[in-house]
């Protein structure tokens, strides 16, 4: 070896040894920071499968406390994992990466982690996706659910049609029909799948608490525009006078409204700021309404976004509902989920009614900001009980948190999902061009695409339904190819050529 060689190499080892210690230092950091959060979340935790997901959850917020980027150049430059996909196996990554910068270093027998500490995550998360939402069949890795239309329920062809289309899981959104019907459509799925000779779950949604316009002064024919006023009360009398006045259908939202609160009215059509808030009512300025202006009308859903609604999630028509998911569905997908109070109240009430001692699993509908906080404890407080999934609910999330911030949120959704080995359903309008007019719009198609990253994607019902989870199969399937969670798969592409 060279003199100018033997040089290069001391300083790289050198170098490997800072690099080292930084991330020697980073590990005891992470290490202790978990270490307190389990000692929070360990007690309740009674399903001990889920113990080790809890953990490598923890590991990962403490890392993800930690700014990384400026180790991240360091690690490239050595060849070695910049830590970008670790997510599912926080401690044995870090580990990997330490002992493989231990020998650059010159040091002695560094010791790796076995290496199905790494690998074993990708087949548990695996087994949990099938057992919330099929086994699926030679199709895509991630697995398609559909929303039951009512029409389901005495259809004979539907839910087969579908289940023969690719379906793996069906939805039943307990907000429409009732019992009677939803022991029909779910005894068509259960007949539909045993023909097929596969497993079809049945997922059913709570409604969850309904917050909406509920009356409006009458011979209220106006088109809202900005810089137009309207008030909101407790009852239409309580209002300013020659002033449209609503009311809403929860009394928290009224008493959430404070001067400088925003409301949104379907789904973000209408916007609107509190500029006066005397006692009785809240004086509203519209910020922002379609070009042509727009009504405001009973039934239409309202948002605060920014505002904590310390509102039960489980309503009395849900406690009702879970007479039949309790003993029918395989999974309750519950609505507007945002403490651990809402975890524990909904297993209390499923308790009453699971004599068998059998319960369905838990998916966890974030819509809020709330939720989405708490959701590191809200997956530990379901895992830690019964099998737990979550659901992106990107409709009332986006208008939540706002449009701008959706694409950010469901990248980080995704990632704490994969650190606490949950699987994740894409939701809300997926294709929703295809399902209702039977064609999807180029934007529509890169959302599915997106949506690969997920353990299911889930359309909604509408006329071409049917053809939408052909097509859908078929995007997942294509994807399956250069996607797997966050890392690519350099499968040969055969877009160009060699040239000759």
């Amino acid at each position: 070896m060279t003199f100018e060689a033997a040089s290069a190499l001391t300083l790289r080892r050198e170098q490997a040894r800072e690099l080292l210690a930084d991330l020697r230092r980073m590990r005891k950091a992470l290490v202790a920071d978990s270490d307190r959060r389990m000692a929070q979340w360990g007690p309740g935790i009674r399903r001990e499968a889920f113990r080790s997901s809890a953990l490598n959850l923890a590991d990962w917020l403490a890392l993800r406390r930690m700014d990384l980027t400026a180790l991240q150049p360091r690690l490239t430059e050595f060849g070695l994992s910049t830590l970008g996909r670790l997510d599912g196996h926080v401690r044995p990554s870090v580990d990997a990466v330490i002992a493989a910068l231990a020998a650059i270093a010159g040091e002695a027998e560094p010791v790796f982690p076995l290496p199905e500490a790494i690998s074993g995550e990708r087949a548990l998360l695996d087994a949990r996706r099938d057992e919330l939402f099929g086994s699926g069949t030679d199709g895509p890795q991630t697995r398609v659910m559909v929303t039951l239309p009512s029409e389901a329920a005495e259809d004979p062809d539907l839910i087969r049609d579908l289940v023969l289309a690719g379906m793996d899981c069906a939805r039943i959104n307990c907000a429409h029909d009732g019992p009677d019907i939803w022991r029909r459509m779910i005894g068509k799925v259960r007949l539909a799948a045993g023909l097929a000779g596969r497993r079809v779950p049945v997922s059913m949604d709570l409604g969850g608490p309904k917050f909406r316009i509920e009356t409006v002064s009458k011979d209220h024919k106006h088109r809202f525009l900005p810089g137009d006023r309207f008030a909101i009360a407790a009852a239409l009398s309580d209002g300013p006078h020659k002033t449209v006045c609503t009311t809403l259908s929860h009394p928290a939202l009224l008493e959430a409204l404070e001067v400088g609160s925003e409301i949104s009215i379907d789904d973000g059509k209408l916007w609107a700021k509190v500029v006066e808030r005397p006692e009785s009512h809240a004086l509203l300025e519209v910020t922002h309404s379609p070009a042509k202006g727009m009504r405001i009308k009973p039934e239409k859903g309202v948002n605060l976004p920014g505002s904590d609604l310390r509102v039960s999630a489980l309503t009395e028509d849900d406690i009702a509902a879970l007479d039949v998911v309790v003993t029918q569905a395989d999974m309750v997908s519950y609505s507007f989920v945002q403490t651990v109070g809402d975890i524990r109240a909904l297993i209390e009430e499923m308790e009453k009614r699971a004599d068998d001692g059998r319960m369905p699993a838990i998916i966890l509908k974030i819509e809020t900001p709330l939720g989405l906080r708490n959701l590191p404890d809200l997956i530990v407080e379901a895992g830690g009980r019964l099998p737990v999934g979550v659901m992106i609910a990107r409709g009332d999330l986006a208008v939540e948190i706002g449009f701008e911030r959706l694409s950010e949120v469901q990248e980080e959704i995704l990632w704490l999902c994969e650190a606490a080995q949950v699987p994740v359903i894409w939701a809300t309008q997926v294709l929703e061009g295809m399902v209702r007019d039977g064609q999807a719009s180029r934007a529509e198609v890169t959302d599915a695409a997106m949506g690969q990253r997920a353990e299911c994607v889930m359309l909604n019902k509408g006329p071409h339904v049917v053809e939408a989870v052909r097509f859908l199969r078929g995007i997942l399937g294509r994807m399956d190819r250069h996607q797997m969670k966050k890392s690519a798969r350099l499968v040969q592409l055969k877009a160009w050529g060699d040239g000759s």
